[in-house]
């Protein structure tokens, strides 16, 4: 017979009076919120402390989301224009809500007009692609500036939606969808 062992109780100890904390005095700084803040000045000083003599300098990063990939490359220099497979991004994407997808990443961070990016995109549908540009944009947006990255992190564009279509099982119609089976 296995031998019973018994539980034993821990006192807890009792309540202590409340602590006070110590107050720390804080250099009186003015308080601006999130969304009041306007990063064209640290945008433009971002520019001109990474722009060297070569023309061609650009920050890179990968975007994905289902199936489909987009590398996007920020020039510092040049037209200020955002394409995506060498058209326009209002011209690729169809829809509004595509377009307001793409670009969503730069305009949160009110950067739309001060780059050209140039965007390659396949794979996926049309949806998926343009959630990998805002995902791609928003990555080189923080290798750009690393200041970026709590506003764009709060906002859920650096993180990459893992979800994909599951694969077709062998004697399965699809993923789990089994022929028709009938008794009789």
């Amino acid at each position: 017979m296995p031998k019973r062992t018994t539980r034993k109780t821990v006192k807890k100890p009792k309540k202590a009076e409340a602590k006070i904390a110590p107050i720390i005095e804080v250099a009186a700084q003015p308080i601006v919120s999130a969304a009041d803040e306007d990063f064209s000045g640290e945008i433009a000083a971002s520019i001109k402390k990474n722009s060297s003599g070569r023309a061609d300098r650009y920050f890179e990063a990968i975007g994905r989301r289902k199936t489909a990939v987009a590398r996007i490359r920020l020039f510092t220099k040049g037209e200020k224009e955002f394409l995506v497979n060498n058209k326009p991004y209002m011209e690729y994407f169809r829809t509004e809500d595509d377009r307001e997808t793409a670009v969503a990443s730069m305009k949160k961070m009110k950067c739309l007009d001060k780059f050209r990016a140039t965007v390659k995109v396949k794979g996926g549908g049309h949806a998926a692609q343009a959630e990998a540009v805002r995902h791609g944009t928003a990555r080189v947006l923080v290798d750009f500036n690393q200041n970026f990255r709590k506003r764009l992190r709060k906002a859920g564009y650096l993180t990459r939606d893992a979800r994909m279509r599951e694969r077709k099982k062998f004697g399965l119609k699809r993923a789990r969808r089994a022929p028709q089976w009938s008794k009789r």
